[in-house]
């Protein structure tokens, strides 16, 4: 890989990946365009911008005839033939909504909604086959060994940070099209096609992990020019369904979408994810926190909900309003166990800062410690990787 004379040397990939605003259009087309001449295909006649991933899935299971699964799986009452509007979650009459919005953005580039109107994916000729090739070139240059360590240099931590921002958006996507996600029943065919449909995606500027290990090879250049301009994009023959990037995006120090107060993630066409420190919540949940009661928390069905609230209002604040008494006290601090119907119970530590702060004061903190934890000591060794027995501090700070 070196000695490469790569335009892409240098790039902050890290930045492309997380970057929000409009897209560079012109760049990205130019990218695209690039990408196709590249894998010795004809340009594709026709661009098409969509403001978020949601809507260029629709418009690929149009373009696929896939929406005719999803149509008959939870658009359409099987009775009577009429939007599936009183389906318990309206998801139904959601996907309608989004499915008819792309087949209007289509039909403003010339494009039918129909299945064949954009030709078939090219993904396997314009992302898949050269991204193998580049990644045997380098690995045979490098070796086994040195190819870890480049990877784990360049591509492996931002993947670790994108990967799940790249399948928290693909499981929102299928929420919207396919239906909520039912842990205990197999996968639904509207799901299946949904996912499908995003299977012939490229991620754009969330491809920016492997491009970082791998954008010096040159038959990878259009890709890179287009992530570093834009967001997901679908490649087939004669059309080409390119996306904005976000126009928000919170996360917290570990990299996990956390936003307090609205989206965590929001793309121009409001589609949105809102979370916890990485937890899914529903949009209006988060509006709810600021006039939070011990009571909300204690009658909260949803058993995470549940912990976002108690993490919200604070351990200390709900032990003193719920009545709650101490289950164990020794020198090390006072265990604390909350009783949680239906969920395991919350069991933490209040221990005492030793360093007076400047004021003379001294601060206290709660240790979130294991349900099974019987005694203060324990639970403080515990967050030590001790057991009670090895905990024997010399000097408390």
């Amino acid at each position: 890989m070196s000695g490469s004379t790569s335009t892409h040397t240098g790039t902050d990939w890290r930045a492309v990946a997380l970057r929000t605003g409009p897209a560079d259009r012109a760049a990205a087309e130019a990218g695209v365009r690039a990408a196709y001449r590249s894998a010795g295909l004809a340009e594709p006649c026709t661009v098409v911008w969509f403001d978020s991933p949601l809507q260029a899935t629709a418009a690929a299971l149009l373009l696929t005839g896939a929406d005719a699964v999803v149509r008959e799986a939870v658009v359409r009452d099987p009775a009577t033939g009429a939007p599936a509007d009183s389906a318990d979650t309206g998801a139904g009459a959601d996907a309608e909504r989004v499915l008819a919005e792309a087949a209007r953005i289509l039909a403003g580039h010339g494009v039918a909604a129909e299945p064949g109107a954009a030709g078939g994916s090219v993904r396997e000729a314009l992302r898949t086959a050269p991204w193998e090739a580049a990644r045997r070139r380098s690995l045979t240059a490098l070796g086994p060994t040195d190819w870890s360590e480049h990877w784990s240099r360049t591509g492996g931590e931002l993947w670790l940070r994108i990967s799940d921002l790249t399948q928290r958006i693909r499981g929102a996507v299928a929420d919207r099209l396919g239906g909520p996600d039912d842990p205990t029943r197999p996968v639904g065919p509207a799901r299946s096609a949904v996912r499908l449909a995003m299977l012939d995606a490229l991620c754009g500027q969330h491809d920016a992990a492997w491009l970082s290990a791998l954008a010096e090879a040159p038959e990878l250049d259009g890709l890179a020019r287009t992530a570093a301009a834009a967001g997901w994009w679908w490649p087939y023959r004669d059309v080409v369904l390119l996306t904005e990037r976000p126009i928000a995006l919170h996360q917290d120090e570990p990299g996990r979408l956390h936003c307090a107060d609205g989206p965590a993630l929001a793309f121009p066409d409001g589609f949105a994810l809102h979370a916890w420190r990485g937890m899914p919540v529903p949009a209006g949940f988060l509006d709810r926190l600021a006039a939070l009661t011990a009571a909300d928390i204690r009658t909260e069905a949803n058993a995470e909900l549940r912990r976002v609230m108690l993490e919200y209002y604070g351990y200390e604040r709900y032990l003193a309003e719920s009545g709650a008494t101490p289950v164990h006290r020794d020198e090390t601090g006072v265990l604390w166990r909350i009783e949680l119907p239906g969920d395991e119970a919350v069991v933490t530590v209040e221990v005492v800062n030793s360093t007076p702060e400047p004021d003379g004061s001294h601060r206290v903190y709660w240790l979130r410690v294991p349900p099974r934890t019987r005694t203060a000591r324990e639970g403080v060794a515990w967050t030590f990787g001790l057991t009670a027995e090895e905990y024997q501090p010399a000097l408390q700070t």
